[in-house]
């Protein structure tokens, strides 16, 4: 049932976020991925956060390379330049928190946006459901997204040098370069939006 039995933990975020405490998912079970994607997208659009349908394929790249690299630096455009954000997967959730927090607050730093990926329909659908929830006193929704986004960029990539920055953030970190990431970021276009001054009105 909607809204029973989530607990949430610090941050306010969920504990536990079950699937079955948004979807039904026995009744989706009769359903094509093609309509679960439909409901899933409508039941979000009208809510303030992150979510997506992710092809089954592209989550098990992002699955297999995610417990071979469980980290990453991701760059978020802000105002006077890039706020630095960590991605840290857990299970199948995804937390980011701020690279300044962690520095400040160490492991206990709290998370500012949470991604939760739902791989239950993937092998009968094909289909993997992702949702978020973040602290809307650090992210707004579009910057979510740009973090969201660059979870596939980076590790559901073709292209090997993109990928090659998260193996070395994992496992040669004194070779990681920060620019890298942002270079990365800029040439993919997917900070744009966020730039002052070239502000799409989206909103």
């Amino acid at each position: 049932a909607e809204g029973l039995g989530t607990k949430t933990s610090k941050g306010g975020f969920t504990k536990d976020k079950t699937l079955d405490s948004i979807l039904n998912v026995e009744m989706v079970k009769e359903k094509s991925a093609e309509e679960i994607k439909q409901i899933w997208n409508q039941y979000f659009s009208a809510k303030d956060t992150v979510y997506a349908v992710i092809p089954a394929e592209k989550f098990d790249l992002i699955w297999r390379r995610a417990q071979k690299c469980p980290s990453f630096l991701y760059a978020l455009p802000r105002k006077e330049g890039y706020e630095f954000f960590v991605g840290q997967w857990s299970g199948t959730e995804l937390h980011f928190t701020s690279l300044i927090n962690i520095q400040t607050q160490g492991e206990t730093a709290p998370s500012q946006l949470v991604l939760y990926h739902y791989p239950e329909l993937q092998k009968e659908k094909g289909i993997v459901l992702m949702t978020a929830e973040m602290d809307s006193k650090f992210l707004v929704v579009h910057e979510a997204q740009c973090l969201a986004n660059q979870v596939q960029l980076f590790y559901a990539t073709d292209r090997s040098e993109t990928y090659e920055l998260v193996e070395t953030f994992n496992h040669r970190s004194s070779e990681f370069k920060y620019m890298s990431v942002i270079a990365e970021l800029e040439q993919s276009g997917l900070g744009r939006e966020l730039r002052p001054g070239q502000v799409s009105d989206k909103s």
